[in-house]
């Protein structure tokens, strides 16, 4: 039996998560955690696909960040147009045995989309070729944002030839450039503003058309369209002209093209009009009058996606990513967020309760450590575990110290298991040991922390990496990249 995972589920998966995010009693939070070595040489761990690894992140969960719908983006792997390079032109029919021009067999891993230094993004809908018919590099930069007209350019080594073709499709806007562009992905939208398409409910929703660019390519697509007609065989023996208004055929409606013969071989084909409504289309060479008794020649017209090409960015282009944002600002949230250690872990965990209770958390930033205030900190350092003996056993109290208020002697810290793999919080008047040595006493316990209950609700995503130390006038910008 043969199966696959379409682009579709993917793409379907990572807008269902994404929506998630903006959903009435869903709380998502970003989290950091991990405030002390991987080992004694510090090599970051592979985070492993266990319960063992989930338990472990709660366990050294530090401060969370509510994520909002704001912070969340499709992505699409970043493709910038560069000089020189090859790209594929879109086809509905690449496969092992009709590949694109890199060699890809499925569109999805073909390069059939670029972004300019302008960010404007542009679909390939012809790949430039010389005489011969083999593909040439792109030399000259897709520019402009018309959402009805294509994009012709003049390519070195198309000759007399023709050069690339490119659709316009969107322009990423200079606040989503710094909240969601990477070096390796950009982020990608529908807008909706095909609200029907073919009788049926198609993509709109209750947006209105916001003035951009990006709109009226939606709303101006065609279902069904024809914008490239492939010569999958020139054929030999035909009569040399040019001959117009050739039919496309099929179950859609309206589509004519121009076929050019030179040499007694079809060399190419220009759309004359796109017509609308095919999901099978086909050109009878035959049925061309005048065109002569050659033979050999294969005319395959491509298809737009459903919708038409620029609808729905998000599918059509393969957006089964998410990018979610959050900048860590100072020590924002009343001090959630300590800038005098580091992290090493940074995860998204589902729903998890305010501390104590089954109510799901919904405050902007929590705190998943201990407070206490002691009568003094000198000799306490960030990392060190503290005890409330002066060794480990059952019943004892340990804690790795978090951050350290050195003017009011106030000492976050995570609790950490004894030998007896029990867990303690430190209480009023316990004398506090770093190994046998003596730091001070508890002079008080903030009991408003930790602000998250431990080990609840769901931890969906985990990265593990290198020290990332903070700093009280320092501002984390993370990305996180998801697949689907």
């Amino acid at each position: 039996m043969a199966a696959i995972i379409t682009e579709k589920f993917r793409i379907n998966n990572a807008k269902q998560f994404k929506e998630d995010f903006g959903e009435a009693g869903s709380s998502t939070y970003l989290f950091i955690g991990r405030p002390y070595l991987w080992g004694t040489d510090d090599t970051v761990e592979t985070p492993i696909n266990a319960i063992g690894d989930e338990i472990d992140a709660y366990e050294d969960m530090v401060s969370l960040k509510k994520v909002n719908t704001a912070d969340v983006s499709h992505g699409l792997a970043r493709r910038d147009w560069t000089s020189g390079t090859i790209y594929d032109e879109y086809a509905h029919d690449y496969s092992s045995s009709n590949t694109a021009p890199s060699g890809a067999t499925g569109l999805y891993d073909s390069k059939f989309y670029v972004i300019t230094d302008e960010y404007n993004v542009y679909k390939c809908i012809r790949t430039g070729r010389n005489t011969s018919g083999t593909a040439v590099a792109s030399t000259v930069k897709p520019t402009g944002v018309d959402p009805d007209n294509l994009v012709a350019t003049t390519d070195t080594g198309a000759g007399s030839g023709r050069g690339y073709l490119w659709k316009y499709i969107y322009t990423v806007s200079a606040s989503d450039v710094i909240k969601f562009v990477t070096n390796d992905f950009i982020p990608v939208k529908t807008l909706g503003a095909q609200t029907e398409v073919n009788g049926e409910t198609g993509l709109g929703s209750a947006a209105g058309d916001d003035g951009s660019a990006q709109w009226d390519v939606e709303n101006n697509a065609d279902d069904g369209e024809v914008l490239h007609v492939r010569v999958t065989n020139g054929g030999s023996g035909y009569t040399n002209g040019t001959y117009t208004s050739v039919p496309i055929k099929g179950d859609g409606s309206s589509g004519t093209c121009t076929v050019v013969v030179a040499s007694n071989a079809i060399k190419y084909v220009t759309i004359t009009n796109e017509g609308s409504g095919y999901r099978r289309a086909s050109i009878n060479i035959g049925d061309i009058s005048g065109i002569g008794s050659g033979s050999g020649g294969s005319l395959t017209p491509i298809i737009s996606p459903i919708y038409g090409h620029g609808a729905d960015p998000v599918s059509e282009l393969g957006g089964n990513y998410v990018i979610v944002n959050s900048r860590l600002e100072f020590a924002e949230g009343e001090g959630d967020f300590p800038t005098d250690n580091d992290f090493r872990r940074i995860g998204l965990v589902k729903d998890p309760f305010e501390d104590g209770t089954t109510t799901v958390a919904t405050a902007p930033t929590l705190a998943a450590y201990d407070k206490i205030t002691l009568s003094s900190v000198s000799g306490l350092a960030i990392d060190d575990i503290i005890r409330n003996a002066s060794s480990d056993g059952a019943g004892v109290a340990n804690g790795r110290v978090v951050s350290i208020d050195t003017t009011n002697k106030i000492v976050s810290y995570l609790k950490v298991a004894n030998n007896d793999n029990t867990y303690h919080a430190f209480s009023s008047t316990n004398t506090v040991f770093v190994g046998s040595g003596t730091i001070g006493t508890v002079s008080a316990v903030d009991e408003n922390y930790p602000e998250v209950e431990r080990h609840s609700g769901n931890v969906t995503y985990i990265e593990n990496r290198g020290a990332v130390s903070r700093a009280a006038d320092q501002i984390e910008d993370i990305k996180l990249i998801i697949e689907m």
